[in-house]
């Protein structure tokens, strides 16, 4: 493989996501293409996404120069993805791990959870994925509505957003979605961060008779020592998800910190690093789902793989192609009654993104 090129790229949200790091209304990235030259296979192309998120990685030019500095929009280097490092600019390296196994996966004639799998002696990948849907945090009322709405669409699993009002508010917005659904769904809440100490213990207290499922991200993300403390004895089983952008997975593993961990590939450096860290985590016994930066739909697709290499994987975050006003190209794993069908055609999706090249 020695041909690359990069793409750049801007997607519009459909509306601004607020987040604990701050509102995103825009995603930038570069498509990154690999391909053969004239004495190997033909079908050894592969296509990768490289979009970085302010927080959780790399800035945009640091991406951009990294990418370059590997060989991308020219020849690559010799082993390029060593001339990339994951933790300080993990979605260069994430683009070209994807696009570098796309290709390998398309020459080798299996899908890219397939090829992920079987490099790690993992059984044969799902076919589908669960997901979970995302409540925003309206009223009780409200929050309890689009609940019932997600149920009736085929989700199992919701996550309802909390940390921006009181906990005596998000506890009655919990039960008003608890009444409401029933034992339909599993429940999990997300505090992105919002939480000191004293306030994280209060609400997990609160919270440990609606059966949560987990609480996401109840302490900053650098409070890894709080989140060990608070994890000690907590009532509810916690989730770590920013705090994976601050601290290594061995930091977060070493502290007890975390019953489940939030795999987002753009930010570990590539569908590889992303799914060894599932395997890891749950070899210490700490689950993980699987989840995106608000990507594109490369990344997506590869996030989707990622999630079905791992055995028996729990709803994923991966329901999050909507929050874009515009895309790369048309899905080829939508979200449907809850789940998405993992693409069976060699490589990331056959040849359906063969155009963005």
């Amino acid at each position: 493989m020695t041909r690359a090129s990069l793409r750049p790229f801007a997607l519009e949200l459909a509306r601004p996501l607020d987040t604990a790091r701050g509102p995103i209304r825009e995603r930038e990235g570069y498509v990154v293409s690999v391909a053969p030259d004239e004495t190997e296979s033909a079908s050894a192309t592969g296509i990768g996404e490289a979009t970085p998120l302010s927080g959780w990685t790399e800035s945009l030019s640091a991406c951009d120069a990294a990418l370059r500095d590997a060989g991308a929009d020219e020849r690559l280097a010799s082993d390029p993805l060593s001339r990339l490092d994951p933790r300080e600019t993990p979605a260069a390296r994430h683009g070209l791990a994807l696009a570098l196994a796309d290709a390998a996966a398309r020459d080798a004639e299996r899908s890219l959870s397939a090829e992920l799998a079987a490099d790690r002696d993992l059984p044969s990948p799902s076919e589908t994925v669960s997901v979970n849907a995302t409540i925003g945090d309206g009223d009780p009322t409200a929050t309890a509505a689009a609940a019932s709405r997600a149920v009736d669409e085929g989700f199992d699993c919701l996550k309802v957003k909390v940390g921006a009002r009181s906990v005596d508010a998000d506890a009655a917005r919990l039960r008003a979605v608890r009444d409401a659904v029933g034992d339909a769904a599993a429940l999990r809440a997300d505090a992105n961060g919002a939480w000191d100490r004293e306030t994280a213990r209060e609400a997990l207290d609160r919270f440990a008779p609606l059966d949560l499922a987990y609480v996401e991200q109840p302490l900053p993300p650098a409070d890894l020592d709080g989140a060990g403390r608070l994890r000690a004895d907590a009532p509810v089983p916690i989730a770590l998800d920013e705090s994976l952008a601050d601290h290594d997975l061995d930091a977060v593993l070493d502290a007890r910190a975390a019953d489940v961990i939030v795999v987002k590939p753009m930010a570990f450096g590539g569908p590889d690093r992303a799914l060894s860290a599932a395997v890891r985590a749950r070899a210490a016994g700490v689950d993980a789902v699987v989840t995106t930066t608000i990507d594109g739909v490369v990344a997506r697709t590869a996030a989707v793989h990622v999630a079905a290499a791992i055995p028996d994987v729990s709803p994923c975050g991966l329901a999050t192609g909507s929050l874009l006003e515009d895309d790369l190209a048309p899905d080829p794993c939508p979200v449907a009654d809850g789940t998405v069908a993992v693409p069976s055609g060699p490589g990331l999706a056959g040849g359906a993104f063969d155009g963005l090249r």
